[in-house]
């Protein structure tokens, strides 16, 4: 294996495809990634078994979504009671599932949406945050929109909503990523203007961070920020410079950047990335990395082809 990062933040990367999947299944791409709180791992992917939820080894317990439930896979997120949230950006749903996979709210239906840029609930959202404090669903409601909304917990009503597209603070350029650590603080991947924004609960802003590449995604854990950065392949100097992503970077909560996780170009090469989509860590520590690397560079490969999309990094 190779070691990736530094000091306490030391990892260890195998650099393959992770997960036991049995035979005729695949990924294509593993889009999105959380933990539960048995530390059950769940990958959202476009493959042919949307939802696969494995053990910590890779071990596959059961999957779900088959057929026409989903049409993009985009974000799944484990709620804090262990439901499971999926956005689906291409369709625009936003729904609730039990860990086995039965529908419990619908937030967005299928192929119902606000005009782009209306600044209306949803168009093609990104991912949602549930707030532990109290139960409120906060949506990214990132590529058709630029702008966050929180809702009642059971979802029945807007509670406030903020952002507007534009690169001034408080403003975003694909509102990608979301999390809520428990003090309710909102914590933005604004993707395309290549920071991370930290919100209070009132939608107020705090903090920007910068001095990142692209920020698809952002997960907070015990004190921690982690964050996946990718720049979706680039040219020319992108393919062999170092220190520009695809990478996670880990800070702590003020911003400080602790380590960089692969300061490599990307590739398939044990230690590098491809475009990390999704972050999400185990109570061990360990990191999984979800990474769009179909969409962003095996669907242009001659012949295409399915690349490695999903790893976990082993904390030392």
């Amino acid at each position: 294996m190779v070691t990736l990062g530094s000091g306490e933040y030391t990892y260890q990367i195998s650099g393959e495809n992770w997960g036991n999947l049995p035979e005729g299944w695949f990924y294509k791409e593993a889009t999105s990634v959380d933990v539960d709180s048995k530390d059950n791992v769940y990958v959202f992917n476009r493959g042919n078994h949307p939802m696969i939820v494995f053990d910590t080894e890779g071990n596959v317990l059961r999957s779900w979504g088959e057929g026409d439930v989903f049409t993009n896979p985009h974000a799944v997120t484990i709620a804090p009671d262990d439901t499971v949230w999926c956005v689906d950006n291409q369709d625009h749903s936003i729904r609730q599932f039990t860990p086995e996979g039965q529908l419990l709210m619908t937030l967005n239906g299928k192929n119902q949406h606000a005009p782009a840029m209306s600044g209306q609930p949803f168009c093609s959202p990104t991912r949602v945050a549930i707030d532990p404090r109290n139960g409120d669903i906060l949506v990214a409601d990132g590529y058709g929109n630029a702008r966050v909304h929180r809702f009642s917990p059971d979802g029945k009503q807007l509670l406030n909503s903020w952002g507007q597209a534009g690169t001034e603070l408080g403003s975003f350029n694909i509102v990608h990523d979301i999390d809520i650590d428990q003090d309710g603080y909102v914590y933005i991947g604004d993707r395309e203007n290549r920071r991370i924004q930290v919100f209070n609960p009132a939608g107020e802003l705090e903090a920007r961070w910068g001095d990142l590449s692209r920020t698809a995604a952002v997960h907070v854990s015990k004190g921690l920020v982690y964050v996946g950065e990718y720049y979706a392949g680039g040219t020319e100097a992108y393919k062999v410079a170092g220190q520009l992503g695809p990478r996670v970077s880990i800070l702590d909560v003020k911003g400080n950047v602790l380590t960089r996780l692969s300061q490599e170009a990307f590739g398939d090469k044990p230690g590098r990335f491809y475009a990390p989509h999704a972050v999400a860590t185990d109570s061990n520590g360990d990191i999984y990395v979800a990474e769009v690397s179909h969409a962003e560079f095996g669907r242009n490969i001659d012949p295409p082809r399915e690349l490695r999309s999903m790893q976990k990094l082993i904390k030392k």
